[in-house]
């Protein structure tokens, strides 16, 4: 089985192993051992490149940053990133405009947890933002006009018709 290992990490292994079981240094009595041991040395390595590769490769795209938090937080689990490490690959996924807008703010976010917060909040206005542009866009295409803010002018109380009459009453 060993001489199908030909490079790598693996094949340092291959030697190590197959140099402790000449000198006696080492012994499998069932094959069971032997794939046991095999997946100590590998199986846990596997799994977190897995889970790493998965989180270089998310992208937010069109999704709500909600489902984005979500996936990103499912592929984190195991992936042994954490701290500023983690941090660095959730802005490589998420979209360039809320990626610029969190780089450019003046206070920067310490922790994950801040980040998922910041950026779900920043989707959201950016969502809302989006729909009142198309829903203003709709209105004036169909020939409805726009409301145009009109400055406020202030209203003074005006004397009661009475009021004026008791004055010029009183002249």
């Amino acid at each position: 089985m060993l001489s199908y290992v030909q490079e790598g990490l693996v094949d340092i292994w291959k030697e190590n192993v197959l140099e402790d079981l000449k000198r006696g240094l080492l012994e499998y009595e069932t094959i069971g051992e032997f794939l046991a041991d095999i997946k100590k040395e590998f199986g846990r390595g596997d799994k977190e490149l897995v889970k790493v590769t998965e989180l270089q490769r998310l992208e937010q795209g069109s999704k709500m940053m909600e489902e984005f938090v979500q996936e990103f937080r499912r592929a984190a689990r195991g992936s042994g990133y954490e701290g500023c490490l983690l941090i660095e690959e959730f802005k490589q996924g998420l979209n360039r405009a809320i990626r610029r807008k969190l780089m450019e703010a003046e206070h920067q976010l310490g922790t994950a947890e801040q980040w998922y917060n910041r950026t779900t909040t920043l989707d959201r206005n950016w969502r809302e933002s989006k729909r009142e542009k198309d829903r203003l866009r709709r209105r004036k295409e169909q020939g409805g006009t726009i409301p145009k803010p009109q400055k406020q002018r202030q209203i003074l109380p005006q004397p009661l018709v009475w009021q004026r009459k008791q004055e010029m009453l009183s002249q």
